[in-house]
């Protein structure tokens, strides 16, 4: 698959630009993006940074970045393929950071502010 850089480690364990805005984001799910490492939120989480990050790079191949989920996704052509090459660890969030998350800024009515 061409746009994956399977050495580029992640940017972090959680969404990039959710930590840097402020007041700080939470997010449903991650996904990283496959040739630069950077890990942005799902298009269900309020601020849709993963998809903002492929529009503004033009880098259109993500990653899950849950555990257990190994699929790829391209924002360009709407495909979701099912595996892919190996990315340089870590695979995925930790196991203990929740999901929805990151715990203590996830808002109890999350359901309501997500994107369907």
């Amino acid at each position: 698959m061409q746009g994956i850089d399977p050495t580029v480690v992640p940017s972090g364990t959680g969404c990039a630009d959710c930590e840097a805005i402020d007041p700080k984001g939470w997010w449903f799910h991650l996904r990283r993006c496959a040739a630069c490492g950077h890990v942005g939120c799902c298009d269900s989480s309020p601020h849709q940074h993963a998809s903002a990050h492929a529009a503004a790079t033009g880098h259109q191949l993500a990653r899950s970045f849950e555990p257990g989920e190994e699929w790829f996704y391209d924002y360009s052509q709407d495909v979701l393929y099912e595996s892919g090459p190996t990315l340089a660890p870590p695979e995925h969030r930790p196991v203990e950071q929740s999901a929805p998350g990151p715990a203590g800024r996830v808002p109890t009515d999350w359901p309501a502010h997500l994107h369907q």
